[in-house]
């Protein structure tokens, strides 16, 4: 049960699931042996399925609402982001719950099948439709075209024939936060990242003037929580820094 505060309303339910595992008493008692070649190991694939708090009326409202999302791809994108959202809560909680730093978020972009439907709870749950959209891998985002050509840039920091600016990380670690609904922790990594910028890149004077915005923003974080306008200055602060991150890429 998914909730965004204790006497609130329920967001979703999530189910998860393992599928292909392999039996653990496989696993107890391995020994290493010697390999000739690194052969493909099977690997288990996990299942996230969300469910809306609140049924449909009927199955007529259902199929309307599955023939409007194939229709409207905003509305899609929409409906993913939602149920990302929440797949993404329950990791980062996951992460806090374990102090396991190396639990990373999850992109529809990494799934391997992404379908949006619906069905009878238990069914949905065991991965079971009524109906489903199966979203296709090549339109789930559309990605912008870019001058920034980022596989000869991977292949120059592997090489360290370039190397990548601290604010990078950090603006990208905003980035996620916000993504995923974490305003006050977006608010506390634009600070430090616009400040890593504004030492790694002094040519970048439009930066200076995201100071006051963003530590008022980072200060309100401190106290406790951001409204909806300072949640709003984050972001507007991050796109800055991001462009100003474009550009310094395509300066070399």
């Amino acid at each position: 049960m998914v909730r965004s505060s204790l006497d609130g309303p329920l967001d979703a339910v999530l189910v998860l699931g393992t599928l292909g595992a392999p039996e653990r008493r496989r696993l107890l008692g391995r020994r290493g042996r010697p390999v000739e070649e690194a052969a493909p190991e099977p690997v288990p694939t996990s299942r996230a399925t969300v469910v809306r708090p609140e049924p449909f009326g009927s199955r007529r409202e259902a199929a309307d609402w599955l023939a409007d999302l194939r229709a409207d791809s905003e509305a899609c994108d929409a409906e993913l982001d939602t149920a990302l959202r929440i797949l993404n809560r329950a990791l980062h909680a996951r992460r806090a719950a374990t102090a396991d730093p190396w639990l990373a978020e999850v992109s529809a972009d990494r799934a391997l099948v992404v379908r949006i439907g619906y069905g009878r709870g238990e069914a949905v749950a065991e991965g079971r439709f009524g109906a489903a959209h199966e979203l296709p891998r090549a339109t789930r985002r559309r990605v912008k075209r870019s001058m920034e050509a980022p596989e000869e840039r991977f292949a120059a920091l592997l090489g360290a024939r370039e190397r990548a600016l601290a604010g990078e990380e950090l603006t990208l670690r905003a980035r996620a936060d916000l993504a995923a609904g974490r305003p006050r922790e977006a608010a506390l990594q634009a600070r430090v990242a616009l400040e890593a910028l504004l030492a790694e890149l002094p040519g970048e004077a439009t930066l200076l003037g995201l100071r006051g915005a963003i530590g008022e923003a980072a200060n309100a974080a401190l106290r406790g929580g951001l409204d909806a306008a300072e949640t709003a200055r984050v972001a507007e602060g991050v796109e800055a820094m991001e462009a100003a991150l474009r550009r310094h890429r395509l300066r070399g």
